[in-house]
C-alpha cells in the first residue's frame, strides 16, 4: 500500500506542475499517466498535422537516451517528447558509449524491473 501511495503522490503533483504551466514537461513519466497512449497518440497527431499526413499512415518511433536521470533534460525535444518511466523484465539496459545508442542486455540478479533511461518519442510515416 506504501508503493501504491508513492505513486499516486507522484501522480499529483506531475499533474499539479503540468498544469500551473499548461506545457508538457521536459521529459513525462509516462507511467504517471492514467491513458498514457492518448499522449502518445497525440504526438503522432501533431506531427501529422505538421507534415499533412494521414493520422492512419503514422507510427512511433523511439530513441533510447543515454540520460538515465530524467532532471537532467533540460529543455523540452523540439519534435516529439521525451519520456521516463518505461522498465524491463527479463532483461536490463546497457548505455551506450559516447553517441552512441545503448543496447539490451542480460538480466541483472534480483534486479526485477530496471527502468529504460529517458526515452524520445516520435512519430513517423508508416512505410508498407
Amino acid at each position: 500500500m506504501a508503493s501504491w501511495y508513492d505513486d499516486l503522490i507522484l501522480r499529483i503533483t506531475q499533474l499539479e506542475e503540468y498544469s500551473e504551466e499548461m506545457t508538457p514537461p521536459k521529459s513525462l513519466w509516462i507511467s504517471g499517466m492514467f491513458n498514457p497512449m492518448s499522449f502518445l497518440t497525440a504526438i503522432m497527431q501533431n506531427t501529422a498535422r505538421m507534415e499533412g499526413l494521414p493520422l492512419d499512415g503514422m507510427a512511433l518511433k523511439t530513441d533510447v537516451t543515454n540520460e538515465r536521470d530524467y532532471t537532467q533534460i533540460t529543455e523540452a525535444a523540439e519534435i516529439g517528447a521525451f519520456v521516463h518511466g518505461f522498465t524491463l523484465q527479463g532483461a536490463s539496459w546497457e548505455n551506450g558509449r559516447g553517441g552512441e545508442q545503448g543496447n539490451l542486455a542480460e538480466m541483472i540478479p534480483k534486479e526485477l524491473t530496471p527502468e529504460l533511461p529517458v526515452m524520445h518519442v516520435t512519430a513517423i510515416e508508416r512505410k508498407l
